[in-house]
């Protein structure tokens, strides 16, 4: 059983709306407070926000039976409070043990309220939040921000668009660098398989483990020198000695009847990678071979990562996933899109059309020449009304006086603003994602960019309280 929020005040608690923020604290605490209490307390966006974790609930389990779990409320706000700080879940948990207005933002008792969070409760209420629930709530929270930054209802919405590179929590990868991590996975995984099942064979995995390491050290010390083909051919010997036991403990482990179905196939994927990794480093170090990108895996770990090189001064590669992001004039983010394949030319229709589907008053849009094609310029002119997509290469007399022109140049000169917003997000948790697998990385991305919405309009509401506490002062004084 899980409840949207605790309907049920307890005593001493403070309500969410009558928080008070010190405007001149300039800390990111308040700030992401101040905007969670405007979607708490702004009725129409409340009851569409409460709606969609409700909806949540439903699909996700019967929420009139089982354990009472913890508030949907409670895991938005400490989701949102952690991409906002850009911290880890052990300060999360701090803050929302002993922070006050953490506390009272999370409807709790500043008082008398002994309620205490667990690191791995936390953890694992906040992996629940999916990327489509997360994008929903960010598409009410722009559509409320921009009540507060005083757009019009169907005021003309312009947008500018433009991509970066989120980074991975991988290392720099290397064919023999990788063949060290698929064998090391692959003694550990196995050698717990056959412990746990009673197999016999892997009693000297930790000497295993040992000797492997060496082999990879000696490698790594002979390629900064000169290649030894020796040496290679040693590393690669004890390996294939591992993978050749691995196979054999996996058949056993197959018609075994207390094996586990994930171990076996943690098993598989790292005994895949490790063959697959062997023929890398013998066909280029010791046949000589080029191998081809598109053999080539940058990490076995987050198999999604992507080799991107921009061509920006002093990056030449960035490992990643490319994203996206669309902003409007008040500084909102309206859409995001993460990029498994693919580049920016092969995203640039997609996402207007995403965006017009969301904001049908989006009528401009700016890009830079990455996302420039013939056919993206025809289709980009027919949806918006002033399509700012500069081409790339040679201009003709008509290109030329079309970028020429007042509203064209206007355009051209407020896009770079985008990269305030790029920055932003990578203070919100994208300057590298460190949690598993895509889905992973998804939740990341949508739960920063909506984290990135609830701090603009956080901030926009805190600059207005500033403003009235101002002149409370300058009336005070008068008086």
């Amino acid at each position: 059983m899980r409840k949207t929020e605790n309907q049920q005040n307890q005593f001493g608690e403070m309500p969410i709306g009558s928080i008070r923020f010190n405007p001149k604290d300039r800390d990111d605490i308040p700030v992401v407070l101040r905007g969670l209490q405007h979607i708490y307390t702004d009725g129409r966006c409340r009851a569409q926000v409460f709606s969609l974790l409700q909806s949540h609930v439903c699909a996700e389990v019967d929420p009139g039976t089982g354990r009472p779990g913890m508030d949907l409320w409670k895991i938005l706000v400490l989701g949102v409070l952690k991409a906002g700080l850009n911290c880890d879940f052990d300060r999360l948990v701090n803050l929302a043990n002993s922070h006050m207005d953490v506390r009272r933002m999370l409807g709790l008792g500043t008082w008398h309220d002994d309620t205490r969070f667990e690191l791995q409760t936390v953890i694992g209420n906040v992996s629940r939040l999916t990327p489509q629930l997360l994008s929903r709530i960010g598409e009410v929270v722009v559509r409320s921000g921009h009540e507060v930054a005083g757009k019009k209802p169907g005021a003309p919405l312009c947008g500018r668009a433009d991509s970066f590179v989120v980074e991975t929590d991988v290392h720099y990868p290397t064919d023999v660098g990788l063949l060290w991590d698929s064998e090391r996975c692959l003694i550990r995984e196995v050698s717990r398989a056959a412990r746990r099942c009673g197999l016999p064979g892997w009693r000297q995995h930790r000497h295993w483990k040992r000797s492997v390491k060496k082999l990879y050290n000696s490698v790594c010390k002979s390629k900064q020198q000169r290649n030894n083909p020796q040496k290679v051919a040693d590393y690669l010997e004890c390996c294939e000695m591992l993978i050749g036991r691995a196979e054999s403990t996996l058949e056993q482990l197959l018609s075994h009847p207390s094996a586990r179905v994930h171990e076996i196939a943690a098993i598989d994927h790292f005994l895949w990678h490790a063959r697959h990794q062997v023929d890398l480093v013998r066909r280029r170090l010791l046949q000589g071979e080029t191998i081809a990108a598109g053999e080539k895996v940058h990490s076995i770990f987050e198999p999604h990562t992507r080799w991107v090189s921009k061509g920006k001064a002093g990056v030449p590669v960035e490992l990643g996933v490319p994203v996206t992001v669309v902003e409007d004039q008040y500084q909102f983010i309206v859409h995001h899109e993460v990029m498994w394949d693919g580049h920016d030319v092969d995203v640039a229709v997609p996402v207007v059309e995403q965006v017009r589907s969301r904001f049908p008053e989006f009528i401009a849009c700016s890009f830079d020449r990455n996302y420039h094609s013939a056919d993206n310029r025809v289709r980009l002119d027919e949806m918006l009304d002033l399509n700012v997509l500069p081409k790339k290469g040679k201009l003709s007399e008509a290109e030329l006086g079309r970028e020429a022109e007042e509203s064209f140049a206007a355009a051209r000169k407020q896009h770079p603003a985008v990269e305030s917003a790029i920055n932003h997000l990578e203070h919100c948790g994208l300057d590298r994602v460190r949690t598993h697998g895509r889905r992973g990385f998804e939740r990341t991305v949508a739960l920063s960019v909506l984290t990135a919405n609830t701090k603009r309009l956080g901030r926009l509401l805190h600059k207005r309280d500033r403003k009235l506490a101002k002149r409370t002062r300058h009336r005070l004084r008068a008086a």
